[in-house]
């Protein structure tokens, strides 16, 4: 009887054992899957798999004296210059460019000695950085001496000339930062005309002044830069050495993220200076990409009212145009502490400020708005809230040391937060203010630490993060 049963146990064992092995198969399949769609999608969207261009516009030779740029999504058509892109091997120099260098055209700004600061405090505060003061101070000063940009060239003559050159007036409103960065870049000493020692190439088109061109709009801004990658991939070597890795733009309006949609290489490979610098959305990468600060220019010396005269606890002023800004209203809108409006204010924007402790940055339809400068400007201790923002000059400033971050789920505890900040803290942030103002400021002609100096600073830091295509990696081994 024992037999036959071990019998019948050997055959169900070995037929149960025979049907498992058909499983141990599926990992590997799954995985094999997996790998094969990772790398498809990378191929499909990165520079990181050397891939050609394809585009709908034919190259034409620079001997030719214009090109036709023809958006795919609007039914109207732009004439595009050639002289846009003024390739050196082709073109004769232009006696009435706007370009920097040019001789008898350009001021150059001289390099200056850093180490002291207007106020005499801010460089002896170590906790402002993330480094300490003497490594910020090293690498300021190397920056300051050896830092050289690219800028490709455009003639007064191109019919998009307002977007490739530098504005003739002095910026204003809430995107003023993009204008006063190219206005201020364009005259320094940083740029040079010599290609072989630049450490970064610069795109210079506007998106603050392509959205409000006619001919092309916001429907065709992502054209427009399709485009613009496409004549100086083919008129310059530089593009292409490196996948755009080199390169950078600069745009303060959020439509600037999303103009680079329709030229990837910029969106994964080349450097975004964009105040929009939300990291939770697809096309900014925080540490390849910077934030840029949006500062409304303000040309009065500040006044620098003491925490004691600052009776209201928090201020808030603006539209209701997120889930944010509503859950702040339902739950602080009528509060004896927290000043909270929206729509038009009874009282003066300024005043509201200088009386008030805290004021509060809160997520709109984007993550920033220049109310963070606003704050700063005034002496009134930011308070951020808004997630996944990768906040201005977050590479170098330590943001705890002069402002409060809350979680946008904690506002129904606001206040309790806020309050639990004694006196002694909250003068410390002050103070600290204070001291970080200088680097939220526009200038003209720009003084040593203001915020031209510091994206400047930003963009060094990322000079040499190349990535290289695989195909070049792989010719290299072969």
């Amino acid at each position: 009887m024992a037999r036959p049963l071990l019998l019948l146990y050997y055959m169900s064992h070995r037929r149960f054992t025979d049907s498992l092995r058909g499983f141990f198969f599926i990992p590997a399949a799954l995985a094999l899957v997996t790998s094969l769609s990772v790398l498809v999608y990378i191929s499909s969207t990165s520079n990181f798999f050397y891939h050609t261009h394809q585009t709908s516009l034919q190259f034409i030779h620079p001997d030719d004296l214009s090109t036709f740029f023809q958006p795919t999504t609007r039914t109207i058509q732009i004439s595009y210059s050639i002289d846009s892109f003024l390739s050196p091997k082709f073109a004769e120099p232009d006696t009435n460019s706007q370009l920097p260098n040019n001789q008898g055209t350009v001021e150059v700004e001289p390099f200056k000695t850093v180490g002291t600061s207007s106020d005499g405090s801010y460089l002896e505060s170590d906790e402002l950085f993330h480094n300490t003061r003497d490594i910020f101070l090293k690498n300021y000063e190397e920056m300051n001496k050896s830092f050289k940009i690219f800028v490709y060239p455009h003639r007064k003559t191109d019919q998009f000339a307002h977007a490739f050159l530098p504005v003739d007036f002095e910026p204003g409103g809430n995107y003023a930062s993009e204008s006063y960065f190219k206005k201020v870049l364009m005259k320094s000493h940083f740029i040079t005309k010599d290609a072989s020692k630049a450490d970064l190439f610069f795109m210079p088109f506007s998106i603050a002044r392509l959205r409000h061109d006619s001919r092309v709009g916001v429907e065709g801004i992502q054209d427009f830069v399709k485009e613009y990658i496409f004549n100086i991939s083919h008129l310059y070597p530089y593009w292409n050495r490196t996948g755009g890795a080199d390169h950078f733009y600069v745009a303060c309006h959020s439509i600037g993220r999303s103009a680079m949609d329709k030229a990837e290489e910029v969106k994964f490979n080349a450097i975004q200076v964009v105040c929009s610098s939300s990291y939770f959305l697809s096309g900014y990468i925080p540490h390849k990409d910077a934030s840029l600060p949006q500062i409304w220019p303000r040309h009065d010396e500040p006044l620098d009212v003491a925490s004691s005269k600052r009776e209201q606890l928090a201020f808030f002023a603006g539209s209701i145009n997120s889930p944010v800004r509503h859950k702040l209203h339902e739950l602080w809108g009528i509060d004896s502490e927290i000043s909270v409006h929206f729509g038009r204010l009874t009282t003066s924007y300024d005043q509201e400020i200088l009386k008030s402790k805290f004021c509060l940055h809160v997520k709109g339809y984007e993550v920033n708005t220049a109310r963070i400068s606003d704050a700063i400007y005034y002496g009134c201790v930011p308070v951020i809230i808004a997630n996944h923002y990768d906040l201005p000059f977050s590479d170098i400033l330590n943001w705890n040391s002069f402002s409060v971050v809350v979680a946008t789920l904690d506002i129904p505890i606001l206040k309790k937060v806020l309050k639990q900040i004694n006196s002694s803290e909250y003068q410390k942030l002050q103070s600290n203010v204070f001291k970080v103002r200088k680097h939220f400021q526009w200038h003209t002609s720009p003084v040593d630490y203001d915020a031209f100096y510091m994206v400047m600073y930003e963009l060094w830091l990322r000079r040499t993060l190349l990535r290289v295509p695989l195909s070049d990696f792989m010719d290299a081994n072969i």
